[in-house]
């Protein structure tokens, strides 16, 4: 009887093992799901970030060339409301 009492433990003991590890196995795999759209999503940014800063880099080279004394006064003031902000 006590043999058969460890049995029956020991199996029960063997399908929580098994359920842990499928449990483990399904939740890494949902992680590298996660991870892998947030690294797709972050490349999609990166990509958008630089397509937005050669389109401003084009624009602001046109205003420098066609508005020399606008631009400067533009970056002037620009400068002065972050200066304005970092101080505050």
């Amino acid at each position: 009887m006590a043999q058969s009492s460890y049995g029956r433990q020991s199996d029960q003991l063997s399908n929580l093992k098994d359920k842990a590890t499928d449990q483990f196995s399904r939740v890494a795999d949902q992680a590298e799901g996660v991870a892998n759209r947030v690294a797709e999503q972050g490349r999609h940014a990166s990509e958008g970030m630089q397509e937005v800063a050669s389109n401003m880099k084009g624009a602001l080279d046109k205003s420098v060339e066609d508005q020399p004394m606008a631009t400067l006064a533009m970056a002037a003031m620009v400068g002065f409301v972050l200066g304005a902000i970092w101080k505050s």
